[in-house]
C-alpha cells in the first residue's frame, strides 16, 4: 500500500496551494465564484454543486465536500499576494492501489487561462508521483465539458473513455470522460511542465508534452 497523502501547503513560483479553511476562506471564495453574473453560470456548470443563492449554502456545500472521504480539497492563492484564485482537490485517493484523481477544480474568471491551473496540477501530480510514488493519476469530467477535457490532454493525461450514465448530478444525466497518466510517463511529462512553467512557455504545453513523448518512444 503507498502512504496516504495529508492536508498541506503546496508553494509554487506563481500560485499556493493550502489546504481549505471553510471559516478562512469562505468569505473571498465566494466573492470571487459569484461576482460575474455573466460568467458565474459557465463556472458551475458541470461541478456537482453551485452556483449558490448566498454564502452559507456555498459554506454548507464546502463542508460536506471537505468531510468526503479521501478527499483533500485546497484553496488556490497568488503567490506572493496570496489573493485567491480557485480551489483544486486531490479525491478518490485508493493508498491500496496508489491511485488518486485531480477534481473539483475551478477558478476565477480572471484567472483563467494563466499559469494558474498548470501549477496547481504539477504540484499535486509531482507530490503523488515522486513524494509517494503512485502509480496512476486520474482526471474525470462531464464528457459535454469540452475546456475540461481539453485541459487534460494538454496536461498530458490520457483519453480512455466514456462511463455511460455514470451518474446524476443536478438532476441531469452524466456521460463521464475518463483520463488517466501513469507513473512511467510521468517523467518526461515533469520535464515538459518544468519547461513550459519555469523556463520558456513559447512553445505549447501539449507539443512539449508530445515530443518528450515521441523522443521516449523512439528510444
Amino acid at each position: 500500500m503507498k502512504p496516504q497523502p495529508a492536508p498541506q501547503i503546496f508553494e509554487g513560483r506563481f500560485v499556493t496551494l493550502t489546504p481549505l479553511d471553510v471559516a478562512a476562506d469562505l468569505a473571498e471564495l465566494y466573492t470571487i465564484s459569484h461576482a460575474d453574473a455573466a460568467a458565474t453560470p459557465t463556472l458551475w456548470r458541470y461541478l456537482p454543486r453551485g452556483p449558490f443563492a448566498c454564502a452559507e449554502e456555498h459554506a454548507a456545500f464546502l463542508r460536506e465536500w471537505q468531510a468526503t472521504p479521501n478527499v483533500i480539497a485546497f484553496t488556490v492563492r497568488a503567490t506572493g499576494t496570496r489573493q485567491p484564485l480557485g480551489s483544486i482537490s486531490l479525491m478518490s485517493i485508493r493508498a491500496e492501489h496508489g491511485v488518486a484523481e485531480l477534481g473539483n477544480i475551478w477558478y476565477s474568471p480572471a484567472a483563467q487561462r494563466t499559469k494558474t491551473n498548470t501549477e496547481s496540477c504539477y504540484l499535486l501530480l509531482r507530490y503523488c508521483f515522486e513524494q509517494f510514488g503512485y502509480r496512476r493519476m486520474e482526471w474525470k469530467c462531464d464528457a459535454r465539458n469540452a475546456p475540461s477535457r481539453a485541459a487534460a490532454l494538454r496536461l498530458g493525461f490520457t483519453f480512455e473513455g466514456i462511463f455511460r450514465q455514470h451518474m446524476i448530478i443536478k438532476g441531469e444525466n452524466r456521460d463521464t470522460a475518463w483520463f488517466a497518466m501513469l507513473d512511467h510517463e510521468w517523467p518526461q511529462i515533469a520535464t515538459a511542465f518544468h519547461r513550459w512553467l519555469y523556463e520558456d512557455d513559447s512553445i505549447p504545453l501539449g507539443r512539449l508534452i508530445a515530443e518528450s513523448r515521441s523522443v521516449q518512444a523512439r528510444a
